[in-house]
């Protein structure tokens, strides 16, 4: 299970003396305590890789912040902590897959319009998860519909 993964990994860590690992391991594993604390329930597979993929977004979101004021150090150090919360995410589906798939849910919803964007997305962030991110996955759907 990737809860044991991540434990073992941060131990590993630890004993390696890989600081950002280690540092980067035990926020994932804080989140996941601080939900299943707040929602008092064990958390699945797919909703702990939905806290990775979520703590990866904030990573990559803070990118071009970081590129705008010149800030090197931070930049390498977020890029370090997006590779190795890579490591525990599904490997992300081609532009390719996401549009098959998404062809396919307006298909069996029989969307038309734009009207229909929420229900299509709805599914397609259902069906596709964390192996893609919500911008991409919105622009094909847009593309599709209109």
């Amino acid at each position: 299970m990737l809860k044991e993964k991540l434990l073992e990994d941060m131990k590993i860590s630890m004993r390696d003396k890989k600081v950002v690992r280690k540092n980067v391991i035990q926020m994932v594993r804080a989140a996941i305590l601080q939900v299943e604390k707040d929602k008092q329930i064990e958390l699945n597979e797919e909703q702990i890789i939905e806290i990775i993929a979520k703590e990866s977004k904030k990573r990559k979101d803070a990118l071009a912040d970081y590129e705008r004021s010149g800030r090197e150090d931070l930049l390498q150090q977020m890029k370090e902590e997006i590779a190795i919360l890579a490591e525990y995410l599904p490997k992300p589906l081609t532009k390719e897959e996401i549009e098959k798939i998404v062809t396919e849910i307006i298909a069996e919803l029989g969307a038309t319009s734009m009207k229909d964007m929420g229900s299509v997305m709805k599914e397609a962030k259902a069906k596709i998860g964390a192996a893609a991110d919500g911008k991409t996955i919105n622009e094909i759907v847009k593309e599709k519909l209109s």
